[in-house]
């Protein structure tokens, strides 16, 4: 597990582009037959993910945590955007296809990542934040219909946002949040963008009671996102690739631009769960 300390917008003002990268892109998520976490002092997100091709992957604590579990004292979001998966949790299986995803509740001691084909991989994209109370484990379906331990997002989850003459057409998929599913402060959800719109969250916005992590994909090789970031009258960018993330203090703005239309996840902690807490910032206020 990588450790990545906060950052004071004071200093982060004065990074070059090596800095900015260090401090706040995941370059490679992914990692065949590996599952790789990047530990923030920021809200203590953890973000990572879990990739099984030939054997299946054991989710473990680690001494970063101190714990005797990995979800001792948290909760967990996962997205899977690879092939079809089994997420084994305390000996149930869940059978989690492309898009869909799981709310992990506290205390879950057993958890285990494998792909149903090796030539097309399950991607488990995950988010863990810290946890003071156990709300249910549930797989998130993004389409069908649910059975017992599943949920399926309401058409009220599913927001279409934008337009194409401002290049932000865009239908927002809320996952894990109040009144979808339940958890303690995580929330997570993924935007997609219809194709000819290529800005995410603009009008931007900071939230200074919530940090965020972006995570972009579904961009071909020579595809590239500016990923925008800093204080709103100091801001700065950095260029992500495909299946790459980002980690974005509550204090800075998170907003995107890419070379063409993309599919981004989204996963915020922090003081509340009110999704529309937000600290808009005007156009022309940006410098």
């Amino acid at each position: 597990m990588e450790l990545r300390t906060a950052a004071s917008p004071k200093d982060v003002k004065n990074y070059d582009t090596k800095r900015l990268r260090e401090e706040f892109l995941i370059e490679k998520v992914f990692r065949e037959d590996e599952i790789y976490l990047v530990y923030s002092h920021i809200d203590r997100i953890i973000t990572g993910a879990a990739t099984p091709v030939s054997k299946a992957l054991k989710l473990e604590a680690g001494d970063e945590l101190r714990a005797e579990y990995f979800l001792q004292r948290r909760e967990m979001g996962v997205i899977n955007i690879g092939g079809d998966g089994v997420i084994t949790i305390d000996g149930k299986k869940y059978e989690v296809i492309s898009r869909d995803g799981m709310y992990i509740g506290m205390g879950a001691k057993d958890i285990v990542f494998e792909s149903k084909d090796a030539s097309n991989p399950a991607k488990f994209y995950i988010n863990s934040a810290p946890a003071h109370r156990t709300c249910p484990t549930v797989l998130i379906k993004r389409e069908g219909t649910a059975g017992e331990g599943e949920v399926v997002i309401k058409d009220e989850n599913k927001k279409h946002l934008g337009c194409m003459q401002d290049s932000n057409e865009r239908t927002i998929n809320k996952y894990i949040l109040p009144g979808q599913v339940e958890s303690c402060q995580l929330e997570m959800g993924m935007t997609c963008l219809e194709p000819g719109s290529v800005w995410n969250t603009m009008p931007c916005h900071t939230h200074d009671r919530r940090m965020e992590v972006y995570l972009y994909f579904d961009l071909p090789e020579d595809a590239f996102v500016m990923h925008y970031m800093g204080e709103p009258r100091e801001t700065r960018h950095i260029v992500m690739r495909n299946e790459q993330a980002v980690i974005s203090p509550s204090w800075s703005i998170h907003s995107g631009a890419g070379s063409r239309n993309y599919t981004f996840i989204w996963g915020m902690v922090g003081e509340n769960q009110d999704f529309d807490d937000m600290d808009d910032v005007r156009n022309q206020d940006l410098l």
